[in-house]
Parts: structure tokens; sequence; C-alpha cells
């Protein structure tokens, strides 16, 4: 079986690489623009002030975008760090070779954790004062010293110390041995409503934490707050960086966000037409007959399913584009294939390429889309296409319509 790592980049004019890129092409892949991709970071760099640095969030593979070719664009782009969400993630990019800052957003506990984010020289969060002694012990065994970044709960009531409790974990943590203190931070849980009552309020606790710490005469650390949402809506969030994730990849949190950036998507999913037939009325379509025609009409069978990420829901709901053209699914998604009804197309071919998220003429499908259609978000969309779909780097979309 073809690794994710296997194929990506394979689009050169190597010989053999063009023979490797049509056979990853035979069935289903996603393609990752990398032009988008560049274009993102240097359109969100564009909101920055030249003191606040941008980390790229490329946590759960990169939103399902490849981990490690999104980090390497991305800092070639002109991020300054990585942040991932698990030991495991971090681990990857560092084998790859990457020597850029990576926090790591969850919470680590563990001995064995933590000797192996020493290792690797990752940077952890650290979320409560038990969680820093256990940091601090095992640290000091090794003889290593750690920077650590610490995350105060304003109001997601998710990972994170208090934010009224902010000074004394801030001095504990100084006073501990082999941790020195690398951020202060929190998360924020409404950034994308347009009411922006609660944000204002977690912001407000954010800025009475440092307050405080300023009063006991600490010195601040790095500051940062805000999520893509807030990097797009509200520059007095932005401190001393910015951890941005759904904006890199061309999606917007919310649809009043659109008019704060000229943000390009980056993926398109696309497969391949493997039969082509003619049912007469009356006949059911795939599992359950969900769907009867009531016509004669012709059918194509797509090589892409649920087990890829397509989502079952989307059954007898979905559209996608044949030829620059829409087309309706229709019967019960499969595990590995799905319906369409072409009836309306001319000329098709097994082989023909099917767009089911991207572009192709002047039509486009999004993650968004989907997302509505799932009662979901987009980030579930773009998360949930599995690694049996490889991802292909390009430099543009046009340059892969056949």
């Amino acid at each position: 079986m073809l690794s994710q790592e296997s194929v990506l980049g394979v689009v050169t004019k190597n010989r053999y690489n063009y023979y490797l890129s049509d056979i990853i092409r035979q069935r289903a892949w996603v393609e990752i623009n990398l032009g988008a991709l560049t274009h993102n970071v240097q359109e969100i760099k564009g909101l920055l002030s030249p003191k606040t640095a941008l980390m790229a969030v490329v946590k759960a593979d990169a939103y399902g975008h490849g981990a490690i070719t999104v980090a390497q664009t991305v800092l070639n782009a002109g991020a300054n760090g990585l942040a991932v969400a698990t030991l495991g993630e971090g681990i990857e990019l560092r084998e790859a070779g990457i020597t850029a800052p990576i926090l790591i957003l969850g919470a680590i506990n563990t001995p064995e954790e933590i000797a192996a984010i020493a290792h690797w020289k990752l940077e952890p969060t650290l979320c409560n004062p038990q969680q820093a002694l256990i940091f601090s012990q095992t640290l000091s065994q090794f003889g290593e010293t750690l920077p650590v970044h610490l995350k105060l709960d304003t109001g997601m009531s998710r990972l994170g110390t208090p934010w009224h409790q902010g000074t004394e974990f801030v001095k504990l943590v100084q006073q501990l041995p082999s941790l020195t203190l690398g951020s202060v931070y929190s998360h924020l849980a409404t950034a994308d409503d347009p009411d922006s009552t609660q944000m204002r309020l977690q912001h407000r606790r954010f800025k009475q934490a440092i307050t405080e710490l300023k009063s006991q005469g600490i010195k601040l650390p790095c500051l940062h707050l805000a999520n893509s949402a807030a990097t797009l809506i509200a520059p007095n969030l932005h401190y001393d960086l910015v951890r941005v994730g759904l904006a890199l990849y061309g999606l917007y949190p919310a649809p009043h966000l659109r008019s704060q950036a000229m943000l390009k998507p980056v993926l398109q999913v696309k497969a391949k037409i493997t039969q082509i037939k003619n049912i007469p009325s009356g006949t059911g379509v795939s599992y359950g007959h969900q769907f009867v025609s009531d016509r004669p009409i012709k059918i194509a069978v797509v090589s892409i399913g649920y087990a890829d990420g397509v989502p079952r829901n989307l059954s007898n709901r979905l559209q996608v584009l044949i030829r620059g053209q829409r087309a309706c699914q229709i019967g019960a998604i499969t595990m590995d294939q799905l319906m369409l009804d072409v009836t309306h197309l001319r000329n098709l071919q097994v082989g023909d390429i099917v767009t089911l998220i991207g572009k192709d003429g002047q039509q486009e499908i999004t993650a968004d889309h989907w997302a509505s259609l799932s009662g979901t978000i987009s980030w579930e969309i773009l998360c949930g296409f599995k690694h049996r779909l490889p991802r292909v780097s390009v430099e543009n979309f046009e340059k892969t319509t056949d």
C-alpha cells in the first residue's frame, strides 16, 4: 500500500514519479494546493503587526491536509512556529527534520511522555500546578530544562488553570527547577460568534490576569489568545502571537468573517468514475433502495465512500462536479463507492474525474457546503478524510485538470 508520505509531492518531471502519480490517481485522492497555502499565510501575516508572530496550527494531520508538507510550506511562507495536539504529532514533525518551535496544545501527564518531549525538544502546555510538579520532578532526573506554556481557563471550561489563579501558577513554575516560562495563553470559546459579548468577557479576564502578574513584579512572557476568528476580526487580541488553524486552510470560521481576508481553499477531493450504466424506471439504487428511479436514467459509479470521509448522511443530498457541471448523488453512500445520476451529461467515460470538494470550471463545492448539509462544522469535514486517500501536492489546482 502506498503511504501518504510516499506520494506527497509526486507530481514532478521525473518519469517514475509521473507513473506513481498515475497509480495513486486511479481511485480517489486529495489535492493540496501549496500556492494557496502560501497565499493564506501571507494574507494572515498582513493582518498582524511586525511584533506579532504567527503560530500555524497543524494538529490532526494539518486538518487533514498532511502535516509534514503543510508545516514545511507554512514555515517557508513566514510562519514562526507550529502547534499540534499530541506528542505523536510533534514527534512526526521532528522526524521529518522540522526544527521550528512546536507547541503541544494537549495535556501531558506521564514521566514517559515528558521524557519524550525533552528528547524531541518539544514545548508542552501546562494546565495546572500538579502537572507542573510532575514535569519539574521528571526533568530534574534527566538534567533537562524545558520551556513550558501555561494555559489559563478564561471561559472555555476545557484545559487550563482558572484565570484568577494565574499569578500563583506563574510564581510556582518560576520557582520550580528545570522549567522556564515560555508563554501564558488562553483559548477563546466564541470568537466566531457575531455577538462578541463572551469573547470580550474572556479578554477582560485575560487582561486582569496579566495586570495581576505585572502588579506582582513578574516580567511578562510571550502572551497569546487569538485563534483564527479573533485573528481575522480583533487586532486588539493579537498580543505577541496568534494561533491560526482553519484560516490557513482557506476556510472562514463564520460567514461574517469573509470580508476580513481573501483566503483560498487549499484542499480538493477527487475520485474517478469506474462504471457507467443505464437503468430502467422503477429500479432501486444501493443499500436499502433509498432511491428508486422514476424514469430511465444513466448512473455513474464513483470510487469513493464513507470509509474515505464522505459522510453517509449526505446520501441523496450530495452534489458533485463533472466537466464543470453538477450531478446529484443517488442512493445510500457506501463504504467505498457512491452513485450519481448523470443522465444529463454527454460523452462521459470510465476514468473521468469527479470533484467532490473543489472547483471545476465556474462551479465550486466547499467543505462549508458539506458541513451545512450534514449539520456539522467545516473543521470536522476536513479532518474526516481518511489516510487511504493519498495527499497529492500541487502548485495550482488549475494544473490538475485532465
